[in-house]
């Protein structure tokens, strides 16, 4: 099958083939799945080696262990519980050699970007990374839940079962790091 055609398949398809061992499909269905994954990740830590680095982890883990998926219809939680894994292995590992830190200045600078105009693409650019650097001063127990929630649209019950917590725990941790965001971000709103 040309590269092309593979473009043209739904996602499901392509996890069925990679299943099977076509490799053009896995490629097509990394190529999919890479930005959303790499998206989960910078709302998760500020360091972009490291995020470049997590992605490639889970992207190489999906890839390992695509075969053991039994239900394509549950690709995005799979895929979701395999970032959330890589993320809590890689706070454990940073917290035991040194603190996670949080430059938020460098955060906060805005830097033009080839046709940022007119003002309202550049608002939108500036208020995403004033939002990404209050999310990175909340716990990561709490971070994870509300990146889950909010922008990767889970529900309480799947991400209950992402993060192997009680369904209450996950519903307190969303509450929250919603009044600990919105605490951050109460001189914007």
């Amino acid at each position: 099958m040309s590269k092309s055609k593979y473009k043209k398949r739904d996602i499901n398809t392509l996890i069925i083939f990679a299943q099977r061992g076509d490799t053009k499909a896995l490629e097509e269905l990394i190529r999919r799945v890479q930005k959303n994954v790499f998206t989960m990740f910078s709302y998760l830590t500020d360091k972009r080696q490291d995020i470049s680095d997590l992605t490639q982890e889970a992207l190489l883990r999906m890839a390992k262990s695509i075969k053991s998926l039994k239900d394509v219809a549950l690709f995005k939680s799979w895929l979701d519980r395999i970032v959330t894994n890589i993320f809590y292995d890689y706070v454990k590992k940073h917290t035991r050699h040194n603190k996670i830190e949080t430059d938020i200045d460098k955060l906060l600078e805005i830097k033009d970007k080839i046709g940022c105009e007119p003002g309202e693409k550049c608002l939108f650019s500036e208020m995403e990374k004033i939002i990404k650097a209050a999310l990175l001063t909340l716990p990561e127990n709490l971070r994870i839940v509300l990146v889950l929630r909010e922008y990767e649209g889970l529900s309480y019950e799947d991400i209950a079962k992402i993060t192997n917590t009680a369904l209450g725990t996950v519903k307190s941790r969303i509450s929250r790091a919603r009044l600990k965001l919105q605490e951050e971000l109460k001189e914007f709103i």
